[in-house]
């Protein structure tokens, strides 16, 4: 009898592994982008479309709204829980209120160097000339305005949340929305007044930061399958809109993309590397936010995404971030809020044949800059050009021409929103001497929830007892850390 002996697998190297690279969220969201716009091809080919979707189609649909509702569930106890955590955060740091002026003047500086942008581009190119389109699209939807804004900051609830009923062939259908800048408002007054109360507040504080906590945590398990909302999403828009809906449009879109670009690989390095930060760096860290941003065509749902590279990767305090990134994915549209209504004004205007004078202009500068606010909480970009049109006095007819291919535009405006929310908290936290640099400047593994892992390797006692201070922290895991022990 012979015996045979086998040399047993190092630990953690057992069976077929996939390649470092195949396991990163990059990888995983490109790779789906290829297989969603394979299958979105085919069903698109196969007779697919928005009325009468083919199998495929409305497989694709279904994976991909089922995906982003995902997301919006858990938006509305986020944004509170996270905010009310951040202005009890704010009591670590000491110049607050610098920080709270600094994140608006650069939310504002950006903006304004974002439509600059977009102004130049719509003169240089001409969008809205010589479309060949008729003049018959007319928009029904929901338009901006400034009264809209102010009445809209006061709740009408306790959770900024509204219903609508619809009645189809005797049918009735309700809908329930939130209102992001209501949430908003809500959340920072009762911060607030738990900051005044004082001591009798710390069981709430304590309550609300462990809430958030448990809301975090469902978020990663929903942002952990977004390869396969990808699928759904791009193969969807692909199948229903398609490519070839950009046709005469594609001056427009090009136009867009354009001026996405500028923003995103010029202007934005450029403020980094004035402010002594390596480029490559904030890419690296950002990346998965961004490209999350693109695919989802939601701000808000990226948001514990872009909180956590922001922290993690770009070195920004928590006790900063977690104020700035909420208020930026809620208010800091670079995208949706600065190019897009200042060439698509300049479009409508060429369209239908309106001159636009340098006043104008100014007017298409200051509703950017000063309107992002009055788009929180809605479809943002579509509402911001309702209201630069009406502001200048041009056609909201013009928006109706605009509506096919906004999807595929929305993508890039997202995505280009994302990474100046996560930029500027950044660059805030460099100038007032208060960005883990050390971090910022640590290698990425390409993987945002790699330290997920590692928690839940050591985080297990052997009382199975939970530490009562973690609890009480803003965020689990290693997010309990501050900014010393990130130093350390």
């Amino acid at each position: 009898m012979t015996t045979q002996t086998s040399t047993p697998a190092p630990a953690g190297k057992t069976g077929f592994q996939l390649p470092k690279w195949a396991g990163s969220f990059g990888f995983q969201i490109i790779a789906a982008l290829i297989v969603g716009l394979g299958l979105g091809l085919l069903a698109k080919y196969t007779g697919s479309t928005k009325a009468n979707p083919n199998a495929l189609g409305t497989t694709l649909q279904t994976i991909g709204s089922s995906y982003v509702s995902l997301l919006q569930t858990a938006v509305v106890p986020l944004i509170f829980t996270a905010v009310v955590s951040s202005i009890s955060n704010l009591r670590a740091v000491s110049n607050a209120a610098r920080l709270a002026w600094n994140t608006l003047l650069w939310f504002a500086i950006t903006s304004l160097i974002a439509v600059l942008i977009g102004i130049g581009l719509g003169v240089l190119l001409q969008p809205g000339a010589g479309t060949g389109i008729n003049q018959e699209a007319k928009y029904a939807g929901k338009s901006g305005d400034w009264w809209a804004f102010l009445t809209g900051l006061f709740p009408k609830n306790f959770l900024g949340l509204g219903a609508t009923t619809t009645v189809t062939d005797g049918v009735a259908t309700t809908a329930v929305s939130f209102n992001v800048l209501q949430i908003l408002v809500i959340a920072i007054a009762v911060g607030i007044a738990a900051l005044k109360v004082g001591k009798a507040a710390e069981p709430f504080l304590a309550l609300n930061a462990s809430a958030l906590a448990v809301i975090q945590k469902v978020l990663w398990w929903i942002i952990r399958i977004a390869p396969l909302g990808t699928v759904g999403l791009i193969g969807n828009a692909v199948a229903v809109y398609g490519w070839d809906t950009i046709g005469s449009l594609g001056k427009f879109t090009v136009a867009i993309y354009i001026g996405l670009a500028l923003v995103l690989f010029a202007v934005y390095p450029a403020l980094i590397r004035s402010h002594g930060l390596s480029v490559r760096q904030y890419f690296s860290g950002v990346w998965p936010a961004v490209q999350l941003a693109f695919v989802s065509r939601s701000s808000i749902g990226t948001l514990p995404l872009t909180q956590r590279v922001t922290e993690r990767s770009l070195g920004v305090p928590r006790a900063y971030a977690s104020f700035a990134v909420p208020l930026g994915a809620t208010t800091k549209m670079d995208g949706c809020a600065a190019i897009y209504p200042a060439v698509a004004a300049i479009f409508v205007a060429q369209f239908f044949g309106i001159q636009l004078d340098f006043s104008q202009y100014l007017l298409i500068a200051l509703v950017s800059v000063l309107g992002s606010a009055a788009t929180a909480g809605t479809t943002g970009a579509v509402v911001m050009l309702t209201l630069t049109l009406s502001t200048l006095g041009l056609p909201l007819a013009g928006v109706g021409l605009l509506l096919a291919i906004d999807p595929i535009l929305d993508m890039g405006r997202t995505a280009v929103n994302v990474a100046g929310q996560a930029l500027i908290p950044a660059i805030v936290a460099k100038r007032q001497g208060i960005l883990d640099e050390t971090l910022y400047n640590a290698p990425r593994n390409g993987d945002p929830f790699s330290e997920d892992r590692e928690d839940s390797d050591n985080s297990n006692d052997v009382d199975g007892t939970v530490d009562p201070s973690a609890a009480a922290a803003p965020v689990a895991g290693r997010d309990d850390r501050d900014l010393a022990d990130a130093r350390a």
